[in-house]
């Protein structure tokens, strides 16, 4: 449920009141999580979107994996999903075929059943996911824990927006996108298990608002602000080329800029590329976790020793003027 016009509609009506409804659409959180028993909660999300790539098998995985990472932000284990499909009526089903086959198999990865689904006609393909996950009610981690002093760990590069951006406009080869579609395609399951066995203060996923916009969202909705360590920041060596130039800009990261607004103070020393990469819409992106200082070192192994590129980029420090401070 990240930030977009359905997300500021939704915070206009009134607050539901349900004790069972443990995370709803207040804080723009990854997911809604509602209380069945003393030891089993529902975790609910949907995401989709139109193709990134052309390889429609490709696509399917990526939007699976994105689709997923919502349940995995939230501690949750991913069990059922649905189909969202709109599908023009003059293209090959072979394509639409791919796209699902794609998605399947990455489902099965994460250990997930395909339930069925909706499809639509339209004039461009969009295709995702609704699904549905487990969580004990006392383990659910939500975007409002961080507290000050706890480090701020990302699990994936930044980039892939402006790098698929590049690919769409015939400004990059297919074979230097690779690393950013491996990066896209991963699970954020092992990063989800490791974060529930140690403990964190407040978890979310890094999407289509950016890094900056996730960033924000956590640290407006746990009362703290942020320090971010550009230096420590993780972006993929291709983004970093291509951003130079503003025709591989995707326009969100305009959009992004502009909602954020005052709230983001800029040290002299970070540079207008590094700027665009952090407000950069990521697709599929990894999680950005709030750990406690006495746990963080041994969260950063335990992510390392399983193969996740994991990255401390920064700090939770008490509120003040501005939110996120980026050196």
């Amino acid at each position: 449920m990240g930030h977009d016009a359905l997300a500021q509609v939704l915070r206009q009506l009134p607050e539901v009141t349900d004790k069972n409804l443990l995370v709803g659409a207040k804080h723009a959180d990854d997911a809604g999580v509602y209380k069945l028993t003393d030891d089993i909660a529902v975790v609910n999300t949907l995401d989709f979107f139109p193709p990134i790539i052309d390889d429609p098998y490709t696509f399917g995985q990526i939007s699976a994996a994105n689709a997923l990472s919502d349940v995995y932000a939230m501690g949750g284990i991913p069990r059922l999903a649905m189909n969202i499909v709109a599908f023009p009526a003059n293209l090959d089903l072979s394509i639409l075929q791919e796209i699902i086959n794609g998605s399947t198999d990455k489902l099965k990865e994460a250990g997930v059943i395909l339930v069925g689904g909706h499809s639509i006609e339209d004039k461009e393909i969009k295709y995702g996911l609704s699904v549905t996950g487990l969580v004990h009610p006392q383990k659910v981690i939500t975007n409002a824990g961080a507290r000050p002093g706890d480090k701020l760990v990302l699990t994936k590069p930044l980039g892939v927006g402006v790098i698929t951006t590049a690919l769409k406009r015939g400004k990059i080869k297919p074979e230097d996108v690779q690393g950013a579609i491996e990066s896209m395609k991963a699970l954020n399951d092992k990063a989800s298990q490791i974060m529930q066995e140690i403990g964190v203060n407040a978890c979310t996923d890094i999407t289509g608002f950016g890094f900056l916009g996730h960033a924000m969202e956590m640290a407006e909705a746990s009362g703290v602000s942020m320090i971010v360590k550009v230096k420590d920041m993780p972006f993929f060596p291709k983004a970093i080329e291509l951003i130079k130039k503003a025709k591989n800009h995707p326009k969100t990261i305009k959009s992004n800029k502009e909602y954020l607004g005052g709230r983001v103070n800029v040290s002299d020393s970070v540079t207008p590329e590094q700027i665009n990469l952090l407000y950069d819409p990521q697709t599929s992106g990894g999680l950005l976790i709030a750990v406690p200082l006495e746990k963080s070192q041994i969260v950063f192994e335990r992510l390392s020793h399983a193969g996740v590129q994991a990255s401390v980029v920064g700090e939770v420090i008490e509120k003040r003027g501005v939110v996120i401070a980026i050196e």
